[in-house]
């Protein structure tokens, strides 16, 4: 009987130290999701941000598209005009 009383602190020492162990895993998987979840939402708005910039620099380059054909438009209309009036008055 001596030994079994000796045995006793150890086995509840192990099951101590066993349930720690799990919840210390458990504990462990938690922070992993949490770790997880944060990484997939920082990616999301990554992906936002850069959709977003690309979509302003090709709103961008579409504007200076179109006032550039405006200019050429009214510089060609312009000589036109010109080359018109010279003809008609020549």
């Amino acid at each position: 009987m001596g030994g079994l009383l000796i045995r006793c602190p150890g086995v509840m020492r192990m099951r101590q130290s066993i349930a720690q162990l799990e919840r210390a895993f458990v504990e462990e998987i938690e922070l992993d999701r949490a770790r997880r979840e944060h990484l997939r939402h920082t990616a999301a708005q990554r992906a936002r941000s850069r959709r977003v910039q690309r979509k302003q620099q090709r709103s961008s380059l579409r504007f200076f598209l179109l006032v550039v054909s405006l200019i050429a438009t009214a510089v060609l209309v312009t000589v036109a005009m010109f080359q018109t009036l010279y003809y008609v008055m020549g």
